[in-house]
């Protein structure tokens, strides 16, 4: 199983990147052994805070909130483009996606590799390569309606229209942010991703815990140190 999302901490000495004017994720322990009879510690962030899912309602004023949002559509079979070769605010076009075209349809989750996760918690990761409109517009045509990468956002940073936003969103879909590692995903047989969410009232995104694996591999089922029946 390979781990998809980053480590939330308030570490200075390993920062984590958070978009401009959204609250900082902050962490307390309120009790703590052996002071008290447990440990418990009050948590603030916001709802894209590390690696996270927009829903609809993120950009589209009647979108479904992430506790209505149908979470059968957040596990299933991925695709990922490699585009690693894309360089800080280069844009990713159709033409790059292309040669996966045969591979789109409905119920893939498409992932965006361009190895930007290694920049996590420096001020570089906001020179991302971005998401072309008109490549939005091509994987909505054919049915894909989840996407994730590995950046602060699919689109340029700072965009004033925000379109690949509103081009996946507006049509029900979710778009996952933030990601790592995603090309470790590319040495999987037919790879699974899973992007849950918490189940926030009316929220308009919330924090996930994204881990890949391989379609039938039942090992990872079974924990450590752990005899299967019949070995």
């Amino acid at each position: 199983m390979i781990d998809l999302t980053h480590t939330l901490t308030t570490s200075t000495e390993a920062p984590i990147s958070i978009w401009p004017g959204h609250p900082k994720l902050q962490m307390s322990r309120f009790t703590s052994l052996p002071e008290d009879h447990a440990n418990n510690t009050a948590i603030s962030l916001g709802s894209h805070t590390g690696t996270h899912i927009d829903a609809p309602n993120h950009f589209i004023a009647d979108g479904l909130s992430i506790d209505k949002y149908d979470i059968n559509r957040l596990m299933g079979r991925a695709l990922v483009i490699d585009v690693r070769g894309k360089k800080a605010r280069e844009p990713i076009t159709w033409e790059d996606m292309e040669r996966w075209e045969g591979e789109m349809h409905e119920g893939v989750i498409v992932l965006i590799c361009t190895g930007w996760s290694q920049y996590w918690g420096q001020e570089y990761y906001e020179e991302h390569p971005f998401i072309d409109v008109n490549a939005a517009k091509k994987l909505v045509e054919r049915g894909v309606r989840v996407i994730g990468c590995e950046t602060l956002s699919p689109d340029e940073m700072c965009s004033p229209t925000s379109e690949v936003h509103k081009t996946i969103l507006g049509a029900g879909g979710a778009i996952v942010e933030n990601l790592r590692g995603v090309e470790e995903v590319l040495e999987l047989t037919d790879p699974v991703v899973s992007l849950l969410p918490l189940k926030l009232d009316d929220c308009d995104g919330s924090p996930i815990r994204a881990i890949a694996w391989s379609a039938g591999e039942a090992t990872w089922m079974t924990p450590p140190g752990v005899v299967e029946k019949g070995k």
